[in-house]
C-alpha cells in the first residue's frame, strides 16, 4: 500500500476512535502542522497523526516531517507550539503521546518488557493508550 494511503488510513482510524468515544474532532481547512483538533470538552488539543511500524517488541513512529526541497530531503521537527500530541494506531489500539515526551526524529513505545528488565528511560505503549491519557 502506498505510504500516503497508509497515512490517510491511520488518520481516519484515529479520528473514528475519538468520535466513537464521544469527542468532537475538527479538521483544519488550511495547511497547518497538526492533522486535527480534538475537543475534549475542557481543552482543544492539536493532534498530529503518524503511521507506526512494529518489530513485535516496540512501536516506532517519526516525530518529524520530511519533504523534498531542491532535490534534497529536509526534516522538520514538531514543537510544543505546533502540536500537543502525536497519535498513532496499532493492532486496533490508539496511542496518544505528548510532543514534549518525544525526540526530534522518532519515538519508540515498548509493547513487551525489555529482555534485561530495564524500565528506567523506557516508554511502554500501555502507558499511552489514548482513552487512558485523556482520562488523566
Amino acid at each position: 500500500m502506498d505510504t500516503n494511503i497508509k497515512g490517510i488510513v491511520t488518520e481516519l482510524k484515529c479520528k473514528t476512535y475519538f468520535l466513537e468515544l464521544g469527542y468532537t474532532v475538527s479538521t483544519p481547512e488550511n495547511p497547518v502542522r497538526y492533522d486535527f483538533i480534538l475537543d475534549t470538552g475542557d481543552k482543544l488539543l492539536r493532534v498530529q497523526v503518524k503511521t507506526c511500524n512494529s518489530d513485535g517488541e516496540k512501536l516506532n513512529f517519526a516525530t518529524c516531517s520530511s519533504h523534498f526541497v531542491n532535490g534534497k530531503v529536509t526534516h522538520t521537527d514538531y514543537q510544543n507550539d505546533n502540536i500537543d500530541y502525536f497519535c498513532t494506531w496499532f493492532d486496533n489500539e490508539c496511542y496518544l503521546v505528548p510532543v514534549s515526551e518525544c525526540g526530534k526524529t522518532e519515538k519508540n513505545l515498548r509493547l513487551v518488557p525489555t529482555k534485561n528488565g530495564q524500565v528506567k528511560g523506557i516508554c511502554f505503549a500501555k502507558d499511552y493508550i489514548a482513552k487512558e491519557v485523556l482520562s488523566r
